[in-house]
């Protein structure tokens, strides 16, 4: 509830509006932000993407942000608290880049590993979601920051997801979908919710009255602002009506002078614009930017320490999956002054630290396996050897190059000349300071490239536009470059054009340059400009990039493989074909392991992928995208500094077509959730078929006994015991069964979580209440959740697969 002088504040500034001001303040001014209205005493509201960093208004290197592990990562540590800390992390980032309103966490479920968007969602369960999620709003919201829960709701796949209209029953809605929104709500009180692009049952998401008034505010009493995804409405008078507060971005949206003619036609009643008016008001007051109004967190939390939470996070995500004896002795963790290490795989190299799409941030710098494993190990102990490419896809000039970015108007004046971290260009909505984009003619990206390797390189461009390219002073392209299709994300995060080919020598300089004349748009509602430069080195022959991480192994005493996916495969804006590793990863792994037993693989994705060698190889350490500390948190797990710490908060099938959920592919515009209410381990529950790696599996460094298990009609306890000779933690899971389980049902859902840490030889007792809603569904015919007593099998272990501890329980009438 708000104090008196906030509503106060709100409601005169409401007074003092009229239409026109009204309808603007419910759109954007530009791509990220509301407008100022000085004549209130209102400041301009300023968003940005996370979830796993803040990027601030201008998408580019130059303001660089710390990068936090995957979400798939967080929800792996199954420590809302640690979560938490992230979140007051991100609050500090936002202040520090004036931003009000971060836009994350997203909160949409693991339905099937192949969704693209995977890597940015938590997890498979619908409690394990809402708790991970509500940290991360709670720690965000400590800092004065908003945060924005997303995406409302059964946004779980890329493919039509402008248009899919996705068929939920009532119950799989309710106690899957929605489940996480809501527990959020409950238990954090979000100040902003973001509507879906996609539809539900036949309304599309911006415009759901059943859903974001009904449920959302008049059940759940949601107070914040609903804003749109971005470009993500469909008309005025629905979206206004149906309870969506702000459309983004602006100036143009089906807001602004569209809501006023709206009104003024008698479409709209001005009372339903004054209800929206009044939730963004609120959140200016919130975060502090509407006069009169005190801001809702006076004092900051203690300032964090980036680097230090990015590193802890990720060695409390990585997620042991195998760890067996190699000659009475478990492979990990590695002892450095009695090891040679055979570090092998492009990603050890060039880590995979996030996935792409909105959720990519720049990073001051990236620690790379190979840089944290060179830093721990003693000197002359790790080699390092390439194995095989991942792709032979050109990317983004990277390595070796020293690029800035120079900006010309029409009449030749420099607007504006900026360092670059990579070949790539991707500005949108806002462009740097001093770049006007109505007069901006053209840009250059110059600099040197050092190549490491002699023989043909190849360049490239990237973009739609006019297109110069020169290496070395030569000038190897000159052409229009247009979009084959238009797919937006295409045009944004597709593959540079192979353009020439430059013989170059190791060591030697040349110069680069990239001269470029956008192609504008038309009827754009925000100014974009994405280009870039290509670069591939000269290809070594396959097999001999393959027989020498073969010699490498055979001569060490631990191989490390670091497999890992790219971002053609894991990514925003399209989904998942396969789950198989690209290239020749797997020929790679299962040759290493052919010449040494004791290697450990490193698998470097955001998603399940298929290992057929897993049950070959010693080890399997689940990293995820672990952020920009990935190698200084990897070194400190392999070294047995640090315990992996991590529990699978997804499913992780043998093979894709095991999988009991795949379809993510529209009929005729809609897409029928024909499992209903089997996903994620319900749906393994009943299959015949095993998964590689269970719901909540994961092993440290250390081995545990349960021993006894408790209920007093409210809270579990369980009684655990460090059974191993090293200290330790452990994530103790409760899930209930009923008795006389309904067939049409899940058999079993979580419960409940606890961690645990003790010393060797410790008894510990973890403690788990179980909430009401343990013991209630959703009953469509009432419209309202049932609580069910009787009969319940409660059982406790390490994992979904794992539960040594079974109480029958009574759940009270």
């Amino acid at each position: 509830m708000e104090d008196e002088a906030t509503r106060e504040a709100v409601e005169s500034a409401l007074a003092k509006l009229d239409l026109d001001a009204k309808a603007r303040l419910l759109q954007g001014q530009d791509m990220w932000t509301l407008p100022a209205l000085p004549e209130i005493g209102l400041g301009s509201l300023v968003m940005s993407d996370g979830p796993v960093g803040v990027r601030g208004v201008f998408w580019g290197p130059d303001d660089p942000s710390i990068l936090l592990p995957s979400p798939t990562a967080m929800a792996a540590t199954w420590d809302p608290e640690l979560i938490a800390r992230a979140g007051v992390l991100l609050a500090q980032e936002a202040r520090r880049k004036g931003v009000h309103l971060l836009l994350a966490p997203t909160v949409n479920m693991h339905r099937t590993p192949v969704g693209g968007r995977h890597f940015e969602a938590y997890s498979e369960d619908p409690l394990l979601t809402g708790a991970i999620g509500s940290g991360y709003v709670h720690g965000v919201q400590s800092g004065g920051v908003g945060a924005t829960v997303k995406h409302f709701v059964a946004n779980d796949a890329e493919t039509d997801r402008m248009s899919v209209d996705n068929i939920v029953s009532p119950e799989a809605l309710r106690e899957i979908y929605l489940a996480p929104f809501e527990a959020i709500v409950r238990d954090a009180c979000p100040w902003a919710i973001m509507s879906a692009y996609n539809g539900v049952n036949g309304t599309t998401m911006s415009e759901h009255t059943e859903l974001l008034r009904g449920v959302l505010r008049d059940e759940w009493g949601f107070d914040g602002i609903v804003v749109s995804d971005w470009m993500g409405t469909r008309s005025t008078v629905g979206a206004i009506t149906g309870g969506l507060d702000v459309a983004m971005p602006g100036p143009q949206s089906v807001y602004g002078e569209l809501l006023v003619k709206a009104v003024q036609n008698g479409e709209v009643d001005e009372s339903v614009v004054d209800e929206a008016v009044r939730h963004v008001l609120l959140l200016a007051a919130r975060v502090g930017l509407l006069e009169g109004a005190p801001a809702a967190v006076a004092e900051f939390p203690a300032v964090v320490d980036g680097r230090e939470i990015a590193r802890e996070i990720a060695r409390r995500s990585f997620v042991l999956a195998r760890n067996a004896e190699v000659d009475h002795t478990p492979v990990l963790p590695i002892t450095p002054a009695e090891s040679t290490v055979a570090l092998i795989g492009l990603a050890a190299r060039d880590a995979r630290v996030l996935g792409g799409g909105s959720a990519m941030v720049f990073p001051e710098t990236v620690v790379s396996p190979l840089d944290g494993l060179t830093a721990a190990l003693p000197e002359g102990t790790l080699s390092y050897h390439v194995g095989t490419v991942l792709s032979e896809d050109m990317g983004v000039a990277d390595r070796g190059f020293t690029l800035r970015a120079r900006c010309l108007a029409t009449d030749g004046s420099l607007q504006r000349e900026l360092p670059m971290a990579d070949g790539n260009i991707m500005w949108m909505g806002n462009l740097p300071e001093g770049v006007d984009y109505p007069s901006l003619q053209t840009i250059e990206i110059l600099g040197t490239f050092t190549p490491e390797l002699s023989g043909p390189h190849r360049f490239g461009t990237k973009g739609i536009g006019q297109f110069t390219l020169t290496v070395d002073g030569e000038t190897v392209f000159e052409g229009e470059q247009t979009l084959e299709s238009f797919d937006p994300f295409e045009m944004l995060f597709g593959s540079p054009k192979d353009r020439a080919v430059v013989e170059l020598e190791a060591g030697r300089p040349v110069e680069v340059a990239l001269r470029y004349e956008p192609m504008k748009m038309e009827g754009s509602p925000i100014a974009i400009v994405s280009f870039g430069l290509g670069h591939l080195e000269p290809q070594r022959d396959p097999e001999e990039l393959m027989a020498e991480a073969e010699a490498a192994a055979a001569q060490a005493d631990v191989a490390v493989v670091v497999v890992a996916t790219t971002d053609k495969v894991e990514s925003e804006g399209f989904d998942r074909t396969t789950l198989a590793l690209p290239g020749r990863q797997d020929e790679l792994v299962s040759r290493v392991v052919a010449a040494n037993p004791r290697t450990v693989v490193i698998v470097n994705s955001g998603a399940p992928v298929e290992m057929p060698w897993r049950d070959d190889v010693a080890a399997v350490l689940l990293s995820w995208f672990p952020g920009q500390e990935a190698g200084s948190a990897l070194a400190e797990v392999l070294t047995g500094a640090a315990e992996p710490g991590g529990r699978l908060p997804t499913t992780w099938p043998a093979t894709l077509a095991d999988c009991p959920v795949t379809e993510v592919t529209p009929t005729d515009g809609k897409l029928v959730y024909t499992e209903d209410l089997f996903i994620g381990y319900h749906a393994w529950d009943r299959s015949d078929i095993a998964p590689a790696y269970s719901f909540g599996h994961g092993l440290g460094y250390t081995t545990w006994e349960y021993e006894e298990v408790d209920w007093d009609g409210e809270a579990v306890t369980v009684r655990v015991r460090n059974t191993g000779s090293r200290p330790g933690r452990e994530v103790v899971q409760v899930y209930l069964a009923p008795v006389d389980g309904d067939p049409s049902r899940p058999a079993r859902a979580l419960a409940g979580f606890a961690s645990i840490e003790a010393a060797a030889g410790e008894t510990v007792t973890a403690t788990v209440t179980l909430p009401k809603r343990a013991f209630e569904v959703w009953e469509e015919a009432s419209r309202t959740w049932a609580y069910r007593p009787g009969a319940y099998d409660l059982t406790v272990g390490g994992s979904s697969a794992d539960r040594p501890l079974t109480l029958p329980i009574e759940a009270a009438v």
